[in-house]
């Protein structure tokens, strides 16, 4: 399988891809991503260079997000001077669930984010998704806590609000790695830490 950066090509196939995620969670009883998610803004997310596509003989079978701008409102001052890289987004096919692909993607993950300079690898998962937070712990991830209600530093409601995090780690790659390689953390990042 290959792993490389998503283009603005990619955009009707990643918003596809959310689409059917969004109905197997559905058709589990879960309320996650059931609003659309807004093409422009995945646009820009791509464009940004940190949307990733796993592709199995040219089919899209898995994406993640790897970022360090955190989402605003979780995660506290202190924590944001620690040098960190999250993960969103991370989906799987059905047609390849069942084979730990997206564990494979949070080991990618580590492994880039420890190339970049951060110290952790974290995520926020949906708050009432069980079965997602005990996959992450399952792969090392640790609970931090859970925002309910506002955040660390905002106020308003959280739906996605179950932090854990685990350390980044050079643990290489299944897959073959075609994504640009990363680039180091900004400064503005790794000073406060």
């Amino acid at each position: 399988m290959i792993i490389e950066n998503a283009t603005p090509d990619d955009l009707t196939a990643l918003l596809a891809f959310r689409e059917e995620a969004a109905a197997w969670l559905s058709a589990l009883g879960s309320d996650q991503w059931r609003r659309p998610y807004p093409a422009d803004r995945l646009l820009k997310t791509i464009e940004s260079g940190t949307v990733f596509m796993l592709k199995d003989e040219g089919a899209t079978v898995a994406t993640i997000t790897l970022t360090e701008e955190a989402e605003d409102g979780l995660w506290t001052a202190d924590e944001l001077k620690e040098p960190s890289m999250f993960v969103n987004k991370l989906t799987v096919a059905r047609t390849h669930a069942g084979r730990d692909i997206g564990g494979g993607l949070l080991d990618w993950a580590g492994d880039r984010a420890f190339r970049a300079g951060a110290s952790w690898l974290r995520l926020d998962a949906w708050t009432t998704n069980e079965a997602l937070q005990s996959y992450y712990l399952s792969h090392g991830f640790e609970h931090v806590r859970t925002v309910r209600e506002g955040g660390a530093v905002n106020g308003g409601p959280r739906v996605s609000g179950w932090l854990a995090q685990r350390p980044t780690s050079l643990t290489g790659s299944s897959f073959t790695d075609l994504a640009l390689a990363p680039r180091p953390m900004s400064p503005a990042v790794r000073a406060d830490s």
